[in-house]
């Protein structure tokens, strides 16, 4: 027996409790650390930087500086100033990056939550959908739409975010499906039916909330995703090589064998500040994970069983309910409100 009840407010010691454990991971410390590094170089770094991005530093030379007083990271053959593209160029490509996350997230979620929680024809329609992306080779599809592009567009962060988006949601959507199906059946899901809530609402509030964990999973190595799939559009000469971006100076100094020649300070400083920011998401993602998740908590804390917990739908279980053999036994033979922390 199952009835609507009066979600228990948070306490401020459960609110500080969650709070110290965001603080007290060293995962989630150091990645956020690193990512705030790298959003302060997104902003600021055109402002910080020495020179422009395409100024020279001489045009008569046509060998590379090593990095000195004058250039703390050296020049290339063209005598840019590496430390003034490294600054200029991690706006672009934290742009792409966060736009392909942010972009595929929400595609993910539209597919792979309407799926499954609505179910029949609609089910069977989206998950064909998914399954037609999921299969399509993502690289090719993305050379094949951005090649015919005006080198004015392949120069622009947003558009081509949005076309890697395109090749990335297939897979999250078909996890949060899988997952919806497991949550659209909950006490505190077919209360808020009873009660007359509509489908978005649902969705929204009673959904959406036990997906964070994998919503940030999802989110976060989409964004190591664009990254990655931006330096390889960049290598492969698909995106304008005029844009000053970490991955067309790996381009550039990939074209101008500065691996062969020994010139590390051309391709070594943004193949590390790459590096470095998909270790920091990926810190961040671990870390956030074993906050949210039920499951990791579940095993640190050594408990057993995984209970859903984030619906804003109280439905509160009598001790008769609690007490019936098909009910999880927690210990807790008085009334409790399902989703409440004990």
């Amino acid at each position: 027996m199952t009835t609507v009840g009066v979600t228990a407010p948070i306490s401020p010691e459960q609110v500080q409790k969650r709070k110290s454990r965001i603080t007290r991971s060293p995962k989630i410390v150091t990645g956020a650390v690193i990512v705030a590094i790298f959003a302060f170089i997104a902003i600021f770094g055109p402002m910080l930087a020495p020179h422009d991005a395409n100024w020279q530093a001489s045009t008569s030379s046509a060998f590379a500086q090593p990095p000195s007083s004058k250039f703390w990271l050296g020049t290339d053959r063209q005598q840019h100033d590496i430390l003034s593209q490294m600054l200029v160029g991690g706006r672009s490509t934290m742009i792409i990056s966060f736009v392909a996350g942010i972009l595929a997230t929400c595609l993910s979620i539209l597919f792979g939550v309407t799926a499954g929680y609505i179910g029949g024809l609609v089910d069977d329609v989206l998950s064909i959908v998914a399954n037609i992306f999921l299969a399509l080779p993502g690289l090719l599809i993305l050379m094949v739409v951005i090649k015919p592009l005006p080198a004015g567009d392949t120069d622009n962060p947003i558009l081509i975010g949005a076309v890697i988006a395109l090749t990335a949601w297939a897979y999250g959507a078909r996890v949060l499906r899988a997952q919806t199906l497991a949550l659209r059946d909950q006490d505190y899901v077919e209360s808020a039916r009873v009660i007359g809530e509509r489908k978005p609402r649902i969705i929204a509030f009673e959904i959406l909330p036990n997906l964070l964990p994998i919503l940030a999973s999802s989110f976060i190595f989409t964004v190591i995703y664009g990254i990655s799939i931006y330096v390889v559009l960049s290598i492969l000469g698909i995106v304008n090589p005029a844009t000053a971006s970490w991955g067309t100076m790996i381009q550039q100094a990939q074209g101008a064998s500065a691996m062969i020649s020994n010139d590390w300070w051309w391709y070594a400083p943004p193949a590390l500040a790459v590096a470095l920011l998909g270790i920091g998401l990926a810190l961040l993602n671990f870390g956030i994970d074993e906050i949210v998740n039920p499951r990791v908590r579940s095993r640190r804390g050594s408990r057993r069983g995984v209970r859903f917990q984030l619906g804003l739908t109280p439905v509160l279980r009598t001790a008769e309910a609690a007490a019936s053999p098909g009910f999880p036994h927690t210990g807790v033979t008085t009334p409790a409100l399902e989703g409440e922390d004990r």
